[in-house]
């Protein structure tokens, strides 16, 4: 299609200033956080409604052009990158709160909405659960998309326990309400299929969250070890003992030594060789016998100090560290890969002792900082950009990670999602029917594959095609 005559249409559709073709406006959406893989746009369009989302996606439809929605850019899977020549449809300019019901618990907000913004506004004592590291940039919109979780994941759940619907525009321009603002509607669960979706059933343009009470009372300490295996030891004991903190985090020698000698430092002891963030929280009663219980399984694994948070100044200190951890460690390098594999927690030992012998063998620096508790793994490999060879190192090297974790019974992905980055690797974790499948189920939605191609399934959106590739050989960077 001629391209001039598309601008001109999509500007019809949403205004001037809402349609961005020029080569240097183009360029901030040629990749996510994930910054390996890139891929220029078509063009931008930033919708301000529900209204105009479905106008755009009919003409596209229309015109047979794919699309790829787009929250605030901070994924890290390339799931946003805009394959196939496709336009960017982008809801960064949806971010209006549209209800606060705080008598039952819920509100409902546009897609642009900022994730931490939600809790800043939703009222003294109540606040929105999930709580991924980047929450002061991330949208809710993206968190759907990717089902995102955050270090309370661990007793407060993910984005899928939430949400209690979403309005979803069709590839087709068709709107449609998923769930709503009950808390139970009959019929299948679409609202827990689109949660997750990465992007590839359609533009979400409204959003009913839960709200939660803030908890009554909140311990956050500091557990400092000599030796990363110790550390992760403590973590299976912890749980083990019945207590379930409501974040439980891990992060190794290289990670506090980026955190300390940035703007962010915590306070963290430098000489470390790990440290356990592990916050408790609830009713204030219980809270004795838990904190002896953290106390008394960290000792025992031989932590050198168990230090308590004294106020909320203290604890936000050192939480600073930790939501600012990749960051941090992204400065020591000129670029930097992450990872978001899942394993069982009794395994952390052996997993963490295979990204040591694999930072070693392909000479690179890998920091640790991750959710222990549920055994979210987030290797962060820094690389200098400008090396040529670098970046096939570190795919390998993050190839050998991903597919540890699936050998050890976990997974490729614990809230980063699929994107671009895994799917050559969902055939360790899934079978040809499996795949098959989801690839059916995804059609239904989305019959002619136009939005978000690419994604998720190691091949393009045939479900024949999708079950005959799913062979060990299409693993090229597993070593």
């Amino acid at each position: 299609m001629d391209h001039t005559k598309l601008i001109s249409d999509l500007i019809r559709v949403v205004g001037q200033g809402a349609v961005l073709y020029r080569p240097e406006e183009l360029l901030v959406y040629e990749a996510d956080g994930h910054t390996i893989d890139k891929a220029a746009p078509r063009a931008i369009v930033l919708p301000s409604s529900t209204e105009q989302v479905s106008q755009v996606l009919r003409y596209l439809h229309q015109t047979g052009i794919p699309f790829v929605p787009r929250g605030a850019g901070t994924g890290l899977s390339g799931g946003s990158l805009a394959l196939e020549n496709g336009v960017v449809v982008c809801t960064a300019r949806m971010r209006r709160i549209l209800e606060v019901d705080i008598p039952n618990l819920r509100a409902v907000v546009e897609p642009g909405v900022a994730n931490i913004r939600l809790s800043q506004e939703v009222g003294h004592g109540y606040a929105y659960a999930p709580d991924p590291s980047s929450q002061a940039a991330c949208s809710i919109g993206g968190n759907v998309a990717e089902n995102s979780g955050g270090p309370h994941c661990l007793k407060h759940g993910f984005t899928t326990n939430h949400v209690l619907g979403v309005e979803l525009v069709l590839p087709e321009g068709e709107v449609v309400m998923l769930g709503g603002k009950a808390e139970e509607y009959p019929g299948l669960d679409l609202r827990g299929f689109v949660i997750g979706s990465e992007g590839t059933l359609g533009v979400v343009t409204k959003v009913m969250v839960r709200l939660v009470r803030v908890p009554e009372a909140v311990k956050t300490l500091l557990a400092v070890f000599d030796t990363v295996d110790s550390a992760t030891r403590t973590v299976s004991d912890i749980i083990a003992a019945g207590v379930i903190p409501s974040a439980l985090e891990m992060m190794d020698h290289v990670v506090i030594q980026a955190v300390e000698r940035s703007p962010v430092a915590a306070g963290y002891p430098l000489d470390a060789a790990a440290v356990l963030l592990i916050e408790l929280d609830g009713p204030p009663e219980g809270f004795d016998w838990e904190m002896a219980q953290v106390r008394e399984i960290c000792q025992r694994h031989q932590a050198r100090e168990v230090r308590v948070a004294k106020d909320d100044k203290e604890r936000a200190l050192l939480w600073r560290g930790r939501k600012h951890a990749i960051g941090a460690v992204g400065a020591l390098a000129t670029a930097f890969y992450t990872q978001d594999g899942v394993i069982p927690r009794k395994r952390l030992p052996e997993l963490l002792a295979l990204v040591a012998d694999v930072a070693k063998r392909y000479q690179l620096t890998i920091g640790n900082v991750f959710h222990a508790g549920d055994g979210n793994l987030h290797p962060l490999i820094v690389y200098d950009a400008n090396d040529g060879d670098a970046p096939r190192r570190v795919q390998q090297a993050g190839g050998e990670i991903m597919a540890a974790c699936v050998a050890a019974g976990g997974s490729l992905s614990g809230e980063h999602g699929i994107g671009l980055e895994k799917r050559e690797y969902m055939p360790l974790l899934f079978s040809g029917a499996d795949l098959a499948a989801m690839a059916q189920a995804r059609a239904a939605f989305n019959p002619d594959g136009r939005c978000n191609p690419g994604k998720v399934f190691p091949t393009s959106t045939g479900c024949g095609e999708v079950g005959a590739i799913t062979k060990p050989g299409v693993l090229p960077a597993v070593a």
